[in-house]
């Protein structure tokens, strides 16, 4: 017997449409692959990597960095005023990637806090991807901010006799 949870579902409400043009994507060579990269206008590059979690390979976390060299660390905040078209880019990869990977049971993502904003529960950039995530989540889906995580998971489907 099937399993409903390992049908295909749609992580993006019906009728979603981007509000910002994204950067253009580089996807893997392998289109099943997990590994994208984009490059923004003012030329810092980015990878976004899919990690399957050990307990389970459908679910994910989403791991988002900076590549360019000018930065210390992948994870460095990077102040070009170009979020929340990253984010869009980030979006579309994800819209992606679950396009070809559409019996996945859940996505984690995590932001990095700025400097001096350690003492907060969650980081800014989590907070975006929260209320990012409440506005194009289909609703088969269920979202949870645990700390300075955002953690979406598909809803249980009742079973019909």
């Amino acid at each position: 017997m099937n399993d409903p949870n390992q049908r295909e579902l749609p992580l993006f409400r019906e009728g979603y449409q981007p509000e910002l043009d994204h950067y253009p994507i580089r996807p893997p060579q392998i289109k099943s692959g997990s590994e994208y990269y984009f490059e923004t206008g003012s030329g810092l590059k980015y990878q976004v990597l899919f990690a399957r979690k050990k307990k389970n390979y459908l679910e994910h976390v989403v791991n988002f960095s900076v590549l360019s060299d000018e930065f210390e660390d992948e994870y460095s905040e990077t102040n070009r005023g170009e979020i929340y078209r990253v984010i869009a880019t980030v979006v579309e990869i994800i819209r992606i990637y679950h396009a070809l990977h559409s019996t996945s049971i859940s996505y984690e993502f995590s932001g990095e806090f700025k400097k001096g904003n350690e003492s907060r529960k969650s980081s800014i950039r989590t907070l975006l991807y929260y209320r990012k995530a409440r506005v194009i989540l289909h609703p088969d889906w269920k979202m949870e901010l645990i700390g300075n995580r955002v953690i979406v998971h598909r809803k249980k489907q009742r079973r019909h006799p």
